[in-house]
């Protein structure tokens, strides 16, 4: 035998199969990804399920067990909603975040945090690629895959529904004609379930001048009448509900929205601007992000500044934009969230809310740092810090711009007097 030739051992000589991550919801795209990929493919796929606090324990198990069904060859549930919070919702909360003035910003929030955990994920597993469900329609998308871009890169990006443009009724066929069943009947709603709403998508929505029947909603109207309830903040944060102390913020999140869902509250129709250039319609309900951001911006009027809720106001907007259009990794961030945290110094104290069918009203302020409380004077009744000279001068010398103005440009003023 000639020296120079070497033994090669077969093993070494077959190609190992990729190993690819699925970022599995358990719904029709990421079933037909898992099966497609492991059948027509040959790849080692991982199901991975980020949870962001929308999956019951029940859905989780049956998520598991179908991913095994659809052949994986292992599966695994990523808990961030703890993250979520700390990173994201609380920061909303500190800028009362309502993307174009409605909603709080549920599902374009969350899809950050389950991306960066599945990319972390096949990370640490050393995977060739990551698939996700996304269409070519839609801002998840850009979601999914620039975030995977940046913390994963090198990695390599798959997605079938948008690739190969398959329809609903294709998956559906596929997956039935091998072997695996499922309630995938096109339903006339698609919902997205998270700790900060539930977005509700298609039927009525897809039409401009509808609105949605009360059958949309997952949460049933079954409160009547009124009832008082005690939002207690520290810092900007949550910490207790009717008198109940939860250091937990998500467990606290959770208990007022047992609270306000069955009155319907916080339910409402959103229109804006999508990632991709077109506009979009969605319906949601929200009971606890509308009436935890609607309790902390009252308790923000009675502890800031004037011009401490004007600038947080302008920066908050541009967080809520920038988490929007997928923006969330862009360095500025963390400077607009170093702020938002640090106005929150004073932000302490009981919120009392009404609430009643469909809506809520404020109804006071309970707080050491209530501004209100001044002993320079009470608004509209008596002053006590100034002099009523002091009062005169003041408002001379603010008028001095306006006098200076028409003083100079008299047919200006002439022609205002006209018009009365």
């Amino acid at each position: 035998m000639d020296e120079n030739l070497k033994y090669v051992p077969q093993e070494s000589l077959i190609t190992m199969p990729k190993k690819v991550v699925v970022a599995f919801s358990g719904g029709l795209d990421t079933s037909f990804n898992v099966m497609y990929l492991t059948r027509e493919k040959g790849y080692e796929v991982y199901a991975a399920c980020a949870n962001t606090g929308g999956f019951s324990p029940e859905q989780l198990k049956a998520n598991e067990e179908n991913a095994y069904k659809l052949g994986a060859k292992a599966y695994v549930t990523l808990d961030v909603t703890r993250e979520y919070y700390d990173k994201s919702i609380r920061y909303m909360i500190y800028g009362n975040v309502l993307r174009n003035g409605t909603y709080p910003i549920s599902v374009s929030s969350e899809r950050i945090f389950q991306a960066m955990a599945i990319a972390k994920y096949a990370k640490e597993i050393g995977a060739d690629a990551i698939a996700h469900g996304s269409t070519g329609a839609g801002n998840d998308q850009v979601r999914f895959d620039m975030t995977f871009l940046v913390m994963a890169p090198g990695i390599e990006i798959i997605t079938l529904t948008r690739d190969m443009a398959l329809s609903r009724q294709y998956e559906v066929d596929y997956l039935n004609s091998h072997g695996f069943e499922a309630d995938f009947k096109k339903l006339k709603y698609s919902y997205n379930v998270g700790l900060w709403g539930t977005s509700i998508c298609g039927g009525e929505i897809l039409d401009s001048a509808q609105g949605l029947p009360e059958s949309a909603y997952l949460k049933q109207v079954t409160k009547e009448g009124t009832e008082l309830v005690r939002l207690e903040f520290e810092k900007g944060q949550i910490v207790g509900v009717n008198g109940e102390h939860f250091d937990d913020k998500i467990k606290a999140i959770q208990k007022i929205e047992s609270i306000a869902a069955p009155y319907g509250i916080g339910r409402d129709m959103h229109v804006g601007d999508t990632i991709i250039g077109i506009k979009g319609r969605v319906g949601f309900e929200a009971a606890a992000p509308m009436l935890i951001i609607g309790a902390h911006k009252f308790l923000e009027k009675y502890t800031l500044s004037k011009w401490q809720q004007y600038w947080k106001d302008q920066v908050a907007n541009w967080y809520g934009m920038f988490l929007h259009e997928s923006q969330y990794l862009e360095p500025v961030m963390r400077d607009i969230e170093a702020m938002l945290e640090e106005s929150q110094r004073n932000v302490t104290g009981t919120v009392i809310m009404e609430l009643r069918p469909y809506c809520f009203s404020t109804v006071g302020v309970d707080s050491a740092d209530d501004l209100v409380k001044t002993k320079f004077g009470e608004y509209g009744e008596m002053q006590k810090g100034w002099t009523s000279d002091d009062a005169k001068g003041f408002i001379k010398v603010l008028s001095t711009p306006l006098r200076v103005y028409y003083a100079n440009h008299k047919e200006e003023g002439e022609k205002l007097e006209q018009e009365l």
